[in-house]
């Protein structure tokens, strides 16, 4: 059932800014807040894709940074919460143990895919995603994480000082630029002296990736893949003795105080150019509408200032050829007002309805000026189950 209904339930488009590259969507409310997002492509397929859910009761974001093409991302962006929700509701709510569960069936499914894909695409063995996952439900969030995109915190500093505010980071970055990684990778891989190498001047998996765990990436984490003679055509296989990457998440669980004020999840495009401070500092002291717009372009900036570019010229830069100069960037902001009871579900402007918000597949694959009814839908809460939700 759950996964008949995985289609967008409501599709907000958003619109296009001075640069034909970037999709905003400047404000709209979730159940203790309101949220912000903003997209901007540099590469020729859109590789990011994102989704925040949204009912009376819970709130889920998700930010999928794919790799080698926009196959995984995309599938994650249609699969990982149809099964959250499925595991939530099986086991009564929320947990470390549902999230990694409803991953894990996403990877499983991604595999079976590209098992049956294989002699027409070989390359899809070698298509991957980050993966970064939030879940706001009784005041309690979830994170969860593989790869390097983040979510990071900004909530008043503990000396209620008007005008501070401090940045926590909630997600760790599996990326072997990290020595922490490294080491954990190397750890798991004692008899293999060349696991991670310097190369291309960054540290690499096998010398080919730089995220340790993700979505995919099929060819890395199943050795028959590497013998088959069809993806043997299509690339160098890498003999592999054991998978060198994982799709076990990384999990945190913290309830929500109130100095906390606001969420910023976002794939690693964002945060090359960003601090996690510069980013905190940028949503506390502007104004909410556009505030995601505000952090890509902060970020585009910075980007173009490291090429002694302008901006305005970069945003002339088609796709495919402006990955040279930026990855595709994708920011949702989260505000926690705290919202309780009816103030919540008038926020949300029908006590009984739920809501997905999707950012396009591609900022070039449907007009973002142009209302699209026939994608715009509520549906009934189920009070008794309520995250029995039709997926984004």
């Amino acid at each position: 059932m759950l996964r008949s209904c995985c289609r967008p339930i409501e599709r907000c488009l958003g619109r296009r800014s001075g640069d034909g590259l970037l999709w905003h969507m400047d404000l709209k409310p979730h159940a203790s807040g309101d949220f912000s997002i903003a997209v901007v492509q540099a590469n020729s397929s859109l590789e990011d894709q994102s989704q925040v859910f949204t009912s009376p009761s819970a709130t889920y974001v998700g930010v999928y940074d794919g790799h080698g093409g926009p196959e995984a991302s995309r599938f994650v962006n249609r699969h990982l919460f149809p099964y959250l929700h499925k595991f939530a509701l099986e086991q009564g709510g929320l947990s470390a143990d549902v999230i990694k569960k409803a991953f894990n069936a996403t990877e499983e499914e991604f595999l079976h895919l590209v098992k049956r894909s294989l002699p027409i695409r070989p390359q899809i063995a070698s298509v991957g995603s980050c993966c970064l996952v939030g879940a706001i439900s009784n005041d309690v969030l979830y994170v969860a994480n593989l790869g390097d995109s983040r979510a990071v915190l900004g909530k008043r500093n503990s000396d209620a000082r008007k005008g501070k505010v401090v940045a926590e980071r909630l997600s760790k970055d599996h990326n072997v630029a990290c020595e922490e990684v490294r080491k954990e990778v190397e750890a798991l891989h004692p008899d293999d002296s060349h696991i991670v190498v310097y190369c291309r001047g960054v540290w690499r998996i096998k010398g080919i990736i730089q995220v340790s765990r993700s979505i995919g990436d099929v060819y890395l984490k199943k050795p028959e893949f590497n013998r088959d003679p069809i993806f043997q055509q299509f690339g160098n296989p890498i003999p592999l003795k054991r998978p060198v990457l994982t799709a076990e998440p990384s999990v945190i669980i913290r309830k929500l105080k109130p100095r906390d004020l606001f969420l910023i999840f976002a794939s690693d495009g964002l945060w090359e150019h960003l601090s996690d401070e510069q980013a905190v500092e940028i949503v506390f002291k502007n104004p909410r509408a556009g505030i995601a717009k505000r952090l890509v372009g902060a970020a585009l900036q910075e980007a173009a200032k490291k090429r002694e570019m302008r901006y305005n010229d970069i945003k002339k830069i088609e796709k495919g050829v402006r990955r040279h100069f930026h990855d595709d960037i994708t920011v949702i902001v989260i505000y926690l007002d705290h919202h309780k009871g009816s103030n919540a579900n008038a926020r949300l402007g029908a006590p009984n309805t739920v809501g997905c918000t999707t950012a396009p597949v591609d900022i070039f694959s449907l007009n973002a000026d142009e209302a699209v009814e026939d994608l715009r839908r509520t549906v009934p809460v189920n009070k008794e189950n309520p995250l029995l939700m039709v997926a984004c």
